[in-house]
C-alpha cells in the first residue's frame, strides 16, 4: 500500500490559498449594491439629478463603519451620503449640465472585514448603469372620467403644439395651451368603456392615463331640419347636466357637408343647452350625426331644397 503524504510547505500553500479563497468569496458575495436610480430622470431647472444605492452587508464579518461607497461618472470619483431614506441608502447629487441627455455611471464601495487576524480592505463595484435626461413627460390627466365632448387638461413638461392625444387610436382635439399644458375634447367614441389615453408626437407615443368615457343623453330641436338654399333656422342642443369647465364640445358630422353650414357647437360651461343657426346650402339629403349620445349615435335628419 502506498500513501502520499503533503509536504508542509504545500499544506502552508493550500491553507492560504483557501484562506485568500474565503476572504475574495467574502468580499464579493457579502455585498449586495442595489441601484435605486430611475432610467429616467425628469429634467428639473436645477439640472440636479440625485442617483441613489442600497448597500446592504449579508454576513456579520463586515464592519458597517467601514462601507464607504463612491459613484464614478464622468471619469471622476464622488463619495455618497447617507440618505434620510432608509437604513443602508447612499445618495449623491450630480450637477450636470444644460442639454445633456444622458449619464453612464457605476458604483464602487470599499470596507473592511474582520479577521482572526488583521481586518482586511476589499472593494466591489457595479457594471455601468445609464440613466435618460427626459426633458418631456406627462404627470397627470386633470380628471379620469367624463362625457363625451368634456375638456380636460393634462399636466407635464415639453409639450408642443404638434401633439394630439389618443383615446386607443382614436385621435382627440388637442388644445396646446403651453409648455407645461394641454387639453383636449373627449372625441366621439363609445361610451360606458374605459379607453388608453396616450400622448402622440413625432418622438413617439407616451402613456398618459386610462379614462373612462360615461353615456348621457342629448335633445335636439327640432329634431330634423327642411331647409331652403340660404335659408335659415336656430337648433337647440340640450344636455341634462350644466356642462362642465371648458365647456361640452358636441362633435357635429354629416353625410351632406355641401348642404349644410353651421358654426362648432360648444355648450357653454355651466349651461344645459345652446343654440345655433343652421343655413341651407346646396340641394341634397342626409342627416347631422352626433356620436356618444343615448344609444350610441344621434340622427337629425337634413332636407335642403333649392329655391
Amino acid at each position: 500500500m502506498h500513501n502520499n503524504r503533503i509536504s508542509p510547505a504545500r499544506k502552508f500553500l493550500f491553507w492560504f490559498g483557501a484562506a485568500l479563497a474565503a476572504v475574495l468569496f467574502s468580499g464579493c458575495q457579502g455585498l449586495v449594491l442595489t441601484n435605486l436610480t430611475p432610467v429616467s430622470l425628469p429634467e428639473n431647472p436645477s439640472q440636479i439629478y440625485t442617483i441613489t444605492l442600497r448597500v446592504t452587508p449579508r454576513t456579520n464579518t463586515i464592519e458597517r463603519d467601514s462601507i464607504s461607497p463612491v459613484i464614478v461618472i464622468d471619469g471622476q470619483s464622488h463619495p455618497m451620503r447617507k440618505s434620510d431614506l432608509g437604513e443602508n441608502i447612499y445618495e449623491y447629487d450630480y450637477q450636470g449640465s444644460v442639454g445633456r441627455e444622458e449619464l453612464a455611471y457605476y458604483f464602487l464601495v470599499r470596507y473592511r472585514v474582520k479577521s482572526s487576524t488583521s481586518p482586511a480592505m476589499n472593494e466591489t463595484y457595479t457594471e455601468v448603469a445609464q440613466a435618460r435626461i427626459v426633458r418631456r413627460y406627462v404627470l397627470s390627466l386633470e380628471v379620469n372620467r367624463g362625457p363625451v365632448g368634456a375638456r380636460v387638461s393634462v399636466l407635464g413638461r415639453g409639450f408642443t403644439p404638434q401633439d394630439v392625444i389618443y383615446f386607443d387610436n382614436t385621435p382627440a382635439r388637442t388644445v396646446f395651451e403651453s409648455p407645461n399644458s394641454l387639453s383636449f375634447f373627449v372625441p366621439a367614441v363609445n361610451p360606458g368603456q374605459n379607453y388608453r389615453v396616450t400622448l402622440g408626437s413625432t418622438n413617439g407615443n407616451s402613456p398618459v392615463g386610462t379614462f373612462r368615457v360615461d353615456g348621457t343623453t342629448l335633445t335636439v330641436t327640432p329634431s330634423s331640419l327642411n331647409l331652403h338654399t340660404r335659408e335659415r333656422q336656430s337648433v337647440t342642443f340640450s344636455v341634462p347636466h350644466p356642462a362642465p369647465v371648458g365647456g361640452l364640445l358636441l362633435d357635429v358630422t354629416t353625410d351632406v357637408p355641401e348642404s349644410v353650414i353651421m358654426p362648432e357647437v360648444i355648450v357653454p360651461q355651466g349651461q344645459t343647452s345652446v343654440t345655433v343657426t343652421v343655413e341651407g346650402g346646396n340641394p341634397g339629403n342626409g342627416s347631422l350625426f352626433l356620436k356618444g349620445y343615448g344609444e350610441g349615435e344621434l340622427t337629425i335628419p337634413v332636407s335642403v331644397t333649392g329655391r
